[in-house]
């Protein structure tokens, strides 16, 4: 065998007539004490007669130390393991489900986007399953591992949403999606959730595993999933499209706790001793592109092929919270949506330099003006800070006809004052050209001259993920979730350049004003 194939946790096996004996627990496994020896205990042989060699052969599955090892110990019910290229997510994907293939009700699935890409690792489980399970044979119309115990395991693919349909009706208790980032959009995921279930009697826990590296027409719902919630390598409560936690419905004898929980583990080239030694696939992915070398060496989840900005990176545009002082200018912006969504973004500016700080992020939908108005109030009042001005889309103060004011005008009847935003024509360009250089690092200062604050978990996730009009690469794709960016163009744009004569040591206040006076703040 191979020495990348040289991996093992200790995995659970049961032969036709039942359990084998379980080897002393570690501390590092599943709470479920379902991780045994694969192999049947030899009768001990006195220590001349040991061959060490032949030992050592026998050990078919090791993990690497780190992310692989932590990967298939974890037991949260959704876990995404990934990032970088070469990192062992292969083997690891394929070697999780083996400790549940011992019992008799064990009903498994992994999938590919298509039946073409399932070939890896169909070769990775012919090369691991046999030695770990003997009498495991491998059907290959139906691409179903059956074991000696009546377990299954499908490999199959699930290339189109419509392709759920071919697995409705069937339960099953472990769930793999192999590249998760393949598929475009969520839906087969949620639904394979409800595939998920099994008995109480089985004692099998209800897992989804997912593999993936950065990039593909699905990177921005894995990352708003897996990446944006938490830091890699901690246990979260799973949280819809919205960022807001998914928890039992009122009336439940559970009302408000968490449904489930979710976790990312990260790994790198440099998690796989088997490929990093020599160092020649290295060389291979630095010599990629840089977009393609971020995500495939670095693992970088805040760049995307074709992305708008690949200038953001979290070490220079995301910082900790911090108490804003009371005299710092603060403003807003907004892109207004019932239909879709609505994107509100405040800004704080940095006394004596350019620097931008979004502060606090809202998104929401299907929110009228009004209701969006008085959401915003009182956010503010709650926060008892001082707005010097909001910019709104200048589409908002179009009259319907004889309907009465505009949705603009309504918000500031309210008492939510807003000016209109620029809408001349090459604005669009003209604010993402600003945008790329408020995203470059100040040669005097040394930090960016915009940065978010890690709350706005909802900006942090869609600003670098936002791909180019393919046919104009001088604007953003508009077709993309691009209401925050709206709201952030809106908000720079009504900051003039400064200079350090702008900065009043005495007063601690710059000498900027809001362009356009004309509405009067």
């Amino acid at each position: 065998m191979s020495k990348n194939v040289r991996q093992k946790l200790q995995l659970n096996v049961t032969s036709p007539k039942g359990i084998k004996k379980p080897l002393k627990k570690r501390k590092d496994l599943r709470a479920d004490n379902s991780v045994k020896e694969i192999t049947s205990k030899p009768a001990q042989p006195k220590p001349e007669e040991i061959d060490f060699e032949q030992a050592a052969q026998e050990v078919i599955f090791e993990p690497n130390p780190g992310p692989q090892t932590s990967f298939l110990a974890a037991t949260e019910q959704e876990v995404l393991y990934g990032g970088a290229a070469g990192g062992g997510k292969s083997y690891a994907m394929v070697a999780d489900p083996v400790r549940y293939l011992g019992n008799p009700n064990a009903r498994m699935l992994l999938v590919r986007r298509s039946t073409e890409e399932l070939r890896e690792l169909i070769s990775v489980s012919k090369q691991l399953y046999p030695k770990a399970i003997p009498g495991i044979k491998f059907m290959e119309r139906d691409k179903t591992w059956v074991a000696p115990s009546g377990a299954t395991l499908w490999m199959s693919y699930l290339d189109r949403d419509d392709d759920v349909m071919r697995y409705q009706g069937q339960a099953f208790s472990w769930i793999g999606f192999d590249e998760l980032t393949q598929w475009p959009s969520p839906y087969a995921w949620n639904y394979m959730r409800s595939r998920l279930r099994t008995t109480r009697a089985s004692g099998l826990p209800l897992y989804m595993r997912a593999t993936s590296n950065p990039g593909g027409p699905g990177h921005q719902w894995v990352k708003r999933t897996f990446i944006d919630p938490q830091t890699p390598n901690n246990s979260f409560s799973a949280t819809d499209e919205n960022g807001n936690v998914i928890s039992w419905p009122k009336g439940h004898s559970r009302e408000g706790e968490p449904l489930f929980k979710r976790k990312f583990i990260p790994a790198t080239l440099f998690d796989n001793p088997y490929l990093s030694d020599d160092g020649l696939y290295e060389a291979n992915l630095l010599s990629l592109p840089e977009h393609q070398r971020r995500q495939l060496l670095e693992g970088d989840w805040d760049i995307n092929e074709g992305a708008a900005f690949p200038e953001f990176n979290r070490r220079d545009h995301v910082i900790d919270p911090y108490e804003i002082p009371s005299n710092w200018t603060r403003f807003r912006a907004c892109d207004y949506g019932y239909g879709s969504y609505t994107g509100v973004l405040w800004f704080a500016v940095v006394p004596g330099s350019e620097q931008l700080v979004v502060y606090r992020e809202l998104y929401v939908s299907k929110v009228t003006a009004t209701d969006l108005a008085d959401m915003i109030l009182e956010i503010e009042r709650e926060s008892n800070e001082k707005i010097r001005y909001g910019v709104l889309d200048s589409s908002l103060w179009h009259n319907r006809g004889d309907t009465g004011p505009s949705l603009a005008e309504q918000m500031i009847m309210k008492g939510c004052r807003w000016r209109p935003s620029d809408r001349s024509k090459g604005s669009r360009v003209a604010g993402k050209n600003e945008l790329h250089r408020r995203l470059q690092i100040d040669e005097f200062t040394e930090e960016s001259r915009l940065v978010f604050f890690n709350t706005c978990i909802e900006s942090i996730s869609q600003i670098p993920s936002l791909p180019l009009d393919k046919r104009n690469p001088e604007d953003v794709d508009t077709h993309a979730e691009d209401h925050l960016y709206d709201a952030l163009r809106y908000g720079v744009m009504t900051r003039p350049r400064s200079n350090i004569f702008d900065f009043d040591p005495a007063s601690q206040r710059t000498g900027f004003q809001a362009s356009d006076p004309t509405f009067g703040y």
